[in-house]
């Protein structure tokens, strides 16, 4: 309780190692992980519920409106910041690969895969509409993204999360074959405070103003 006290001082008295993040920013616990070693065997079995196609000319609107639609729950900004000629840049160099996944003829779900460091690949974005948590569409796109990955000579495959993620998604990549190797804390402004997203997005983080 004493911490929680001080902060409202004008010169706060923190416990060693805290730091007082200022208003309207947001501190963001951000963990790397790695896959060193194909899978010995990835079961991307087909279901009749789902389907996966290439997004092979990405248009840009389009590709935001899902990426807004997976990830506004979860602190997804970084492609919506970024000029049309950078996402353009990004979108259409044929070393990285976007997998569009529809459930009932409707977008939900995606991968990215950034092939363009030699010998790697970047899982970039990894997800699915909040309306199939939990439906095993997860695991479905997790299977293909590994298949698609390894299909390529890379010696690395590799992806981070943070906290503002699903719950279970640090545990989910874990299963999926990807062990940690760097945690990272990221300050940057609320984009809720910005205005990129609305302010309902994202209730499970707290707004600070």
């Amino acid at each position: 309780m004493e911490t929680i006290e001080t902060i409202g001082n004008s010169n706060p008295v923190l416990p060693e190692g805290y730091s007082l993040v200022p208003k309207g920013k947001l501190a963001n616990a951000v963990t790397c992980l790695e896959m060193r070693e194909k899978p010995e065997a990835i079961a991307a079995a087909e279901r009749s519920d789902l389907s996966l196609a290439r997004m092979t000319v990405p248009d840009l609107d389009t590709y935001r409106q899902l990426f807004r639609a997976i990830g506004e729950e979860w602190m997804w900004v970084s492609r919506l910041v970024i000029s049309d000629g950078e996402l353009a840049d990004i979108l259409r160099d044929p070393r990285v690969e976007i997998y569009v996944l529809s459930s009932g003829g409707k977008p939900a779900g995606m991968i990215e895969l950034d092939f363009r460091e030699p010998g790697a690949c970047e899982l970039v974005f990894f997800g699915v509409i909040k309306e199939t948590i939990g439906t095993g569409a997860g695991r479905y796109l997790m299977n293909h993204a590994l298949s698609f990955a390894w299909a390529h000579p890379i010696e690395r495959l590799w992806l981070h999360t943070c906290h503002f993620d699903h719950p279970n998604a640090l545990s989910f990549y874990r299963r999926s074959g990807f062990s940690p190797y760097a945690l990272l804390i990221e300050v940057a402004d609320d984009p809720r405070v910005t205005g990129i997203l609305p302010r309902t997005a994202a209730p499970h983080v707290p707004i600070l103003e």
